[in-house]
């Protein structure tokens, strides 16, 4: 099938918001809390910053283990790699993850103001002003082979399913509502006239819609 284009784990909230309203350096999900909106793979025992023993095992925890599976570059937009509007003020920002990025592949953010490329540990981060498409090619060339992510937000997932982009989509729809935000939909049947949807219920109260083309 080549090299898809997929997104995985991708949370959203009983009214498709990927994130709340008010994004600030000391919320990057804005009024959301991402406790509670993660929850499903926060408290699973394959979740990569567990640092107590434990953890659910079982869908969750398989949907959080296979994260990485087969992936060789990510795209996300300018909002999930910080919290800054407009020109780059201060270049010493490098995003929220610190010295160990959860990636480990070559990230390519899009933004309409570029910065050097920088790398942390296993980690690559390109600063790309171009539409879907072109994105995708440059970091289908730098995946080896294997899949790209697409890790989000909302909006830059609209953007490439709109450009009819995405092969396949894991969305796991959590058990609250956040009223406003960034929308990835107001129902998931708006995607079944491209893709078929198996719907899977987990015990830990999030659903998980799992997307496919037709």
């Amino acid at each position: 099938m080549g090299q898809l284009l997929r997104v995985q784990n991708f949370t959203v909230s009983s009214d498709g918001y990927g994130a709340g309203e008010g994004q600030s350096l000391e919320r990057p999900f804005g009024h959301a809390d991402p406790g509670t909106l993660m929850a499903w793979a926060l408290a699973t025992a394959s979740f990569p910053n567990r640092t107590r023993p434990g953890g659910s095992r079982g869908l969750d925890d398989y949907f959080t283990r296979d994260f990485a599976h087969g992936i060789g570059a990510e795209i996300m937009g300018r909002n999930k790699f910080s919290p800054h509007r407009g020109p780059w003020q201060d270049h010493e920002w490098q995003g929220w993850w610190g010295d160990e990025p959860p990636f480990h592949t070559p990230v390519f953010v899009m933004t309409h103001h570029v910065r050097p490329s920088f790398t942390l540990s296993d980690t690559t981060f390109h600063f790309v002003d171009a539409d879907p498409a072109t994105v995708l090619e440059q970091a289908r060339a730098a995946a080896g082979g294997a899949d790209v992510r697409l890790g989000g937000g909302a909006s830059v997932i609209r953007e490439f399913l709109d450009a009819d982009l995405v092969d396949t989509l894991h969305v796991a729809v959590a058990p609250l509502e956040l009223g406003a935000g960034t929308q990835l939909w107001t129902s998931p049947d708006e995607l079944l006239d491209r893709f078929h949807c198996e719907v899977v219920p987990s015990p830990s109260g999030v659903t998980h819609h799992l997307f496919w083309r037709r």
